[in-house]
């Protein structure tokens, strides 16, 4: 029992001497990361396909989580080795990761109209893999929600076509077991948390021992353990989006879909569950494609691999495209220096906006670190700044 490979992952593993995310991980705990560490673990012993170390990374989690709440902000030296010892069990038991990329879907020229409110979203085109991370974002009743569910097959399309590739027969339900879409407003559920979780793992065919397993690694991923006896009333709402994004993994899509996750997020927990997200995607057990909405702009950036911006139904912005926009840079800075010494100490070719809080600088000429070092040379004292270049945030 002790050394079986979780059958549901059919992974496939290649000898390796070295397991690349071994080194991230160890920089983490010797920065006292330990939290990220720690999922990473989780994430990294799920991989390897072996039973007892997945076991062993349950009860690494759950030990982190009790010392926690002991010495909260003080070095944990039991976990750290715990920690290490594990990982070297990882290198040489485990075999290393071959991960491949795999197209899931690609929209083409897609549209949607609603006839009663004369709102239309334009053609456009979205392509997604495994481990990819696409962030779509823009204001309230722009078009994100319409496009998500046009992608996850909820919405009849006016023009264009989606091709899932990975489908042999992409047929309704074909599709709805292919892709998982979570929507702002959880649905209610009714009893107790981890049973919950046990029956969606259940009816994905995760059955006895590996069902048990597996639900005990979702709670400790996605830090519900706490919370595994508890029914909808007693937990807040950010806990309930992150039950049903566990309730989701356990029945292994291809491709997930969010529609505004981070509403009900905190801003420490929302990072953590964009970059959960992230890691999760390129995992070896269940790759995936993640799609999420956000009107968080800065968090979703920092994460996706493309971002489109979603303006009045139409793709206004989309990563690594050419923008005429992208002639000019840009930064925003935070300051309570004057606009014009601003543009005294910048110089000719530059024009700044002020929205009541940031200043916008835009420059032909200068890059965002020549305008930062000028403004900064010149004894400008700056409470905050970004690059905003190549940022959906330049729109706005």
């Amino acid at each position: 029992m002790e050394g079986k490979v979780i059958t549901s992952g059919k992974l496939t593993p290649l000898h390796s001497t070295t397991i690349p995310e071994i080194e991230e991980i160890k920089s983490f705990l010797g920065y006292h990361d330990y939290s990220l560490a720690v999922r990473r673990i989780l994430d990294l012993c799920l991989d390897s396909g072996k039973e007892y170390l997945l076991r062993e990374a349950i009860h690494l989690s759950t030990a982190f989580h009790g010392y926690k709440e002991v010495k909260a902000g003080e070095p944990m030296p039991s976990i750290y080795t715990e920690a290490t010892a594990l990982l070297e069990k990882v290198n040489e038991d485990a075999a290393a990761f071959n991960y491949q990329r795999k197209r899931l879907l690609y929209a083409n020229n897609i549209s949607k109209t609603y006839n009663r409110s004369r709102f239309k979203l334009e053609p456009l085109n979205v392509e997604i893999s495994t481990g990819d991370v696409l962030g779509v974002v823009g204001q309230n009743g722009h078009g994100k929600t319409t496009l998500l569910r046009c992608l996850s097959g909820q919405l009849a399309l006016d023009s264009g076509d989606i091709q899932y590739t990975q489908l042999k027969n992409p047929d309704h339900y074909a599709i709805k077991h292919h892709i998982a879409f979570i929507p702002q407003r959880i649905p209610r559920w009714y009893g107790q948390l981890k049973d919950n979780l046990h029956f969606s793992a259940s009816i994905s065919g995760v059955t006895g021992a590996e069902n048990e397993l597996m639900v005990d690694f979702m709670l400790e991923r996605l830090n519900l353990t706490q919370y595994a006896h508890l029914k909808w009333t007693e937990i807040s709402s950010g806990y309930r989006t992150r039950f049903e994004i566990a309730r989701i993994l356990l029945q292994r899509p291809s491709l997930l879909i969010l529609d505004e996750p981070l509403a009900n997020l905190d801003i420490n927990a929302q990072q953590t569950i964009l970059t959960d997200l992230r890691y999760m995607a390129k995992s070896i057990y269940q790759p995936m494609g993640v799609i999420l909405s956000s009107q968080q702009l800065h968090e979703v950036e920092k994460v996706a691999d493309t971002v489109l911006l979603i303006k009045n139904g139409q793709c206004l912005f989309r990563t690594g495209d050419e923008q005429e926009g992208e002639k000019e840079n840009a930064i925003e800075i935070e300051t309570t220096t004057e606009r014009e010494k601003l543009l005294e100490i910048l110089g000719e070719g530059v024009s700044i906006q002020y929205n009541g809080g940031f200043f916008t600088i835009l420059s032909a000429t200068l890059s965002a670190s020549q305008m930062i070092h000028q403004l900064v040379s010149s004894g400008i004292i700056i409470s905050y700044f970004r690059d905003i270049t190549h940022s959906t945030k330049r729109f706005f």
